[in-house]
């Protein structure tokens, strides 16, 4: 059984380690800075094996030259950008062994162009989106445009359900809120939204959510709702979905 837990880091970004069964050996996702990572491999006898990255924004690439100078891993990244490091450069459709188990590398541009995610099937489904989704929300577009990260998006709405999906920061208490106003009339988010404020009162990450969760909450994932486009209506064009996640993603930025 492969698991998942988080190593918090910088402000408010989760650094992924990923071990199967009681193998002391591991692979971490998007290693924006070294010192926690070593703390825990240090202190559990860990073994970094692989580190996986989805784009080369430095809050996800900060801490690679220390442990890549520490523990010569493997360094699987996007194959169309300058990230240094990456001995295993990747691109959409590729496939990738990761302890074992099997990987899927998802072109998920919008954040960024560089920007991959990686997803494996199986029980349970694993996706680390990096800052294309977010548990209610998605990635704000620094170089790619609406229609690149809609596309991004809507190839995650066509995972199972049950996938968990691992972002790379805690900001759901900020979509959710947003949610609520893009959403109005959605009993699931106030819900989420009782359930994300508790588990934060107590220090506890608001992820992994799911896919299914995220097609109920997140307003990105449901332009095509009434409720939805009503409410992007109130702030910019809602012709169809492109235009309704468009005017979406602007207000967000605002709110």
């Amino acid at each position: 059984m492969m698991s998942v837990t988080p190593i918090p880091a910088l402000s408010d970004n989760y650094i992924w380690l990923i071990r199967q069964d009681t193998s002391q050996s591991v692979c971490v996702v998007d290693p924006g800075e070294a010192a926690p990572v070593i703390e825990r491999l240090e202190r559990e006898s860990l073994q970094l094996e692989t580190i996986l990255v989805t784009h080369h924004h430095h809050d996800h690439t900060g801490g690679l030259h220390e442990l890549i100078k520490r523990y010569s891993p493997r360094v699987v990244g996007p194959a169309n950008s300058s990230i240094e490091g990456v001995n295993e450069p990747v691109g959409d459709g590729d496939e990738v062994r990761i302890l074992g188990r099997l990987f899927e590398v998802i072109a998920t541009p919008g954040h960024t162009l560089d920007h991959l995610s990686y997803f494996t099937p199986g029980i349970p489904a694993l996706l680390f989106c990096g800052d294309t989704l977010f548990c209610a929300g998605c990635g704000r577009l620094f170089e790619g445009s609406p229609a690149q990260m809609f596309a991004s998006l809507k190839r995650f709405m066509e995972l199972p359900e049950d996938t968990l999906v691992f972002a790379a920061h805690e900001y759901t208490l900020a979509n959710l809120l947003f949610a609520q106003a893009a959403d109005p009339s959605n009993e699931n988010i106030k819900y989420a939204l009782q359930e994300s404020e508790k588990a934060r009162a107590l220090d506890r990450p608001t992820l992994p959510s799911t896919i299914g969760r995220e097609l109920k909450i997140n307003p990105y994932l449901r332009v095509d709702t009434d409720s939805v486009r009503q409410a992007a209506g109130t702030q910019g064009s809602n012709d169809d979905d492109l235009a309704t996640f468009t005017t979406l993603r602007e207000w967000k930025n605002r709110f």
